[in-house]
């Protein structure tokens, strides 16, 4: 992608295409947007089924709808038949280049959050609930490019510095209006349009690729959980039918210990710091490392709180809190495989009388059909171990892509 590094000055942004060279133009957002009426439709009046007219909720914008809006893309709830809007004119239906903000968030990190209408399909679209409705100039900006600057560092900072309310946040169509915009000539606008939509093709073709495999996953841990799919042994032949067990019978139950934050440091500082497990974390450990461990290679459970039953192979040495029970085996039984087929069962024996438990006790009683043979076993978890890898891997892909978007939008304008 051939960008020019710029040191950054006034209407100059750090990175652009070499050819390019002018300063970006400066006006209110109200000299280059005119505001359109909107709707107050609730959930309630809306519906996945059928309909003429669809409608766009603010939720949908905080969650959902990617930033250049793409409606044969996108799940877009239609408004109910008994809903009258006879009395809406037709100025204020979408139109592609609409940019559509929601206009309040508990969150400052979201207040003003928007989308760029990009493509509609010939579809009837309205804005509902909680946004505002803001159409171009079009002769200033081209088609996506409102998109992304409103995506930008500085515009999101200019947006939460005008928004209002404590608990709840709230931006108005007349103080948006009064919000700088820097923005270059068309020719430059549609090659910084091509150049993040192109990354943002990535991004989603990235997710799609990591929901198929998590789908996959799930689909094929099913069939081996119920044997449908078997392994063979060494020599091709059948391994012996499964058993059912209960884990007082595989495992030595038990717990962590009370964590001496005293003993956590920040970094790794030599070979004998260990990760930290609790009821807060899955996979990566506590932010901080603990200087000697108490189990190795075990299974562990969330026994109270909101994660009660969450069951997780932990792999090497580690050290474990008091919420977190602990499953313990000499015979090879404390695999990723058992810790799946677990938790595939566990939340069933969750107390929900108070704060939510499973306590050791319980744990211990129940049963589950498994593979007689550690080494079926063990070649089960090596297969969804792999599985893992790979989801893992797009997981790291995803963020540093997203990071790399995130630095772009930063650097590319002004």
């Amino acid at each position: 992608m051939p960008i020019k590094n710029n040191q950054g000055s006034d209407n100059i942004p750090q990175l652009r295409f070499p050819e390019f060279k002018d300063k970006w133009n400066e006006e209110k957002m109200g000299e280059i947007y005119s505001f359109k009426v909107t709707n107050s439709l609730s959930r309630d009046n809306l519906n996945y089924e059928e309909g003429t007219v669809k409608n766009i909720h603010y939720g949908d914008i905080h969650t959902k709808f990617q930033t250049l809006f793409d409606i044969t893309k996108e799940n877009v709830p239609f408004i109910n038949s008994e809903i009258s809007i006879d009395r809406i004119s037709e100025d204020n239906y979408c139109k592609e280049g609409d940019l559509i903000l929601a206009d309040a968030s508990e969150d400052l990190n979201d207040v003003g959050k928007s989308i760029e209408v990009f493509n509609l399909n010939n579809e009837k679209l309205l804005a509902g609930l909680h946004t505002i409705l803001a159409r171009p100039n079009l002769e200033k900006f081209d088609i996506g490019f409102g998109g992304y600057l409103f995506k930008s560092n500085k515009v999101r900072t200019k947006i939460q510095k005008e928004a209002q309310g404590s608990k709840v946040l709230s931006i108005s169509a007349t103080r948006l209006s009064n919000i700088s915009l820097d923005f270059p000539s068309k020719d430059e606008q549609k090659k910084i349009v091509e150049c993040f939509s192109s990354i943002d093709e990535k991004i989603q073709a990235l997710k799609k690729k990591h929901s198929l495999l998590e789908q996959y996953k799930k689909g094929v841990m099913q069939k081996l959980f119920s044997q449908e799919i078997r392994f063979k042994d060494k020599k091709g032949n059948d391994f012996p039918e499964w058993e059912e067990k209960q884990v007082k019978d595989l495992f030595k139950v038990t717990r962590g210990d009370v964590l001496a934050m005293s003993l956590v440091s920040d970094e790794i500082e030599n070979d004998h710091i260990y990760p930290v497990y609790s009821s807060q974390t899955k996979n990566r450990g506590l932010a901080g490392y603990y200087n000697e461990y108490l189990f190795e290679d075990a299974i562990t459970w969330t026994t109270d709180g909101a994660g009660a039953g969450d069951v997780n192979f932990r792999e090497g040495k580690f050290y474990c809190t008091n919420v977190c029970g602990v499953l313990l085996s000499e015979e090879g039984y404390a695999n990723l495989f058992i810790a799946e087929l677990l938790n595939s069962v566990s939340r069933k024996y969750v107390s929900y009388v108070g704060n939510p438990k499973l306590m050791n006790n319980v744990m211990a009683e129940i049963s589950i059909i498994i593979p007689v043979s550690v080494e079926e076993q063990q070649k089960i978890s090596n297969f969804l171990k792999s599985l893992n890898l790979r989801i893992k891997q797009l997981e790291i892909e995803i963020a540093k892509t997203e990071n790399w978007k995130k630095g772009l939008l930063q650097k590319m304008f002004c």
